[in-house]
């Protein structure tokens, strides 16, 4: 079976575990700190906080932009159920605004048109860039100024995506990354919080470690939400080697695209201003289960994500929406192997079956 992720962990990474294991400081520190500069210049951006996963990123982020009880977030209902939890953990409510069909991302329209009726109700907008693809940031940031709120971009799926060639993470005014194991990269569990704002930056640090400014004094209440030193061990490695990650995803894409031209199943499309990193390579096709079941009859692995909107979760029934884009698109899409470790051999063979489906 050709697996839909396939973490990869090589020697280097083993041997940095065991330095660090030797060292005897496993918890936050030095490590952590050269993990945060690091990925802080990669992104382009002046600061960079690491967390214990790409939740607590989100969480951390949102209340170092001073998102609290009350306020009200607009997002996107397609997403893994962490986007919304996120908002609701520092007690603000999501609003739901529907995708748009291609890019899977915000309806940038749909945005405007609840902000032209609510938007003195709202506080931010949180736009995930979906399966590794860029939201519409420069009609975002302008909706952001325009109706005066925090723009937070959630990236967990998109490490190394660009927008007119600025790289997400620097766009919006805080962006969060994950870095779970079936991530671009990976530290095993781990997140990271990115911005330019200094004190966003300040408030994020503080948050993430009990509120401390110094080491037993606390400010404000705040979670332990630390990376470990081994995490940040892992993340340094892999960020090396990202460039050569992302290269290995686009070339599968593009094999994958040219096989299905002319195909009754859609391919995922990448915007001339934009740069797609394919965490997920989504197709979209109205009988998801049957070709679902015809790649698993020929040892190729498959995923859907996400099978149910989060306003439909029963978490969220207490939340009106209109959604029939996302809702839609919940029931007809579906991943196909993508990552670095998928071989020629096996991409070609990947489209062959396509081919053959009908």
């Amino acid at each position: 079976m050709i697996p839909i992720a396939n973490p990869v962990i090589r020697d280097e990474e083993k041997q940095r575990v065991l330095q660090i294991l030797d060292s005897g400081m496993l918890a936050d520190g030095p490590e952590v700190r050269s993990f945060e500069e690091e990925f802080a210049a990669y992104c382009e951006t002046d600061h960079a906080v690491a967390t214990s996963n790409g939740t607590t990123a989100l969480h951390a982020a949102l209340h170092a932009v001073g998102i609290g009880r009350g306020d009200r977030v607009l997002t996107t209902p397609f997403s893994f159920i962490a986007t919304a939890n996120a908002i609701r953990h520092t007690g603000a409510e999501p609003v739901f605004a529907d995708i748009n069909p291609e890019t899977f991302n915000l309806d940038v329209g749909v945005v405007e048109s609840i902000l032209q009726n609510r938007g003195e109700e709202l506080d931010a907008i949180l736009a995930v860039h979906l399966y590794g693809l860029p939201c519409e940031m420069d009609q975002l940031t302008e909706l952001a100024t325009e109706y005066d709120l925090t723009l937070i971009e959630d990236a967990a799926q998109a490490h190394g995506a660009t927008y007119d060639g600025q790289r997400v993470g620097s766009i919006g005014d805080v962006a969060c990354f994950s870095f779970y194991p079936t991530k671009n990269m990976t530290t095993g569990e781990g997140g990271m919080i990115t911005t330019d704002d200094p004190g966003i930056a300040e408030r994020a640090a503080r948050f993430v470690n009990h509120g401390r400014t110094e080491k037993y004094g606390h400010s404000t209440v705040g979670h332990n939400f630390r990376m470990t030193s081994i995490a940040a061990a892992i993340g340094r490695v892999q960020l090396d080697r990202l460039p050569e990650y992302i290269k290995s995803r686009r070339q599968n894409a593009a094999v994958l695209t040219d096989g299905l031209d002319n195909s009754a199943i859609n391919p995922p499309i990448e915007p001339d201003n934009r740069t797609h990193v394919y965490h997920q390579y989504t197709v979209q096709t109205p009988d998801r289960d049957k070709l679902k079941s015809y790649l698993a009859e020929n040892d190729i692995g498959s995923g859907v994500y996400y099978p149910t909107c989060m306003h439909e979760q029963p978490v969220y029934d207490d939340i009106s929406h209109e959604a029939t884009v996302g809702e839609r698109a919940a029931e007809e899409v579906l991943s196909l192997p993508v990552h670095p470790e998928v071989s020629d051999k096996e991409i070609t063979y990947i489209v062959d079956i396509l081919q053959q489906y009908e």
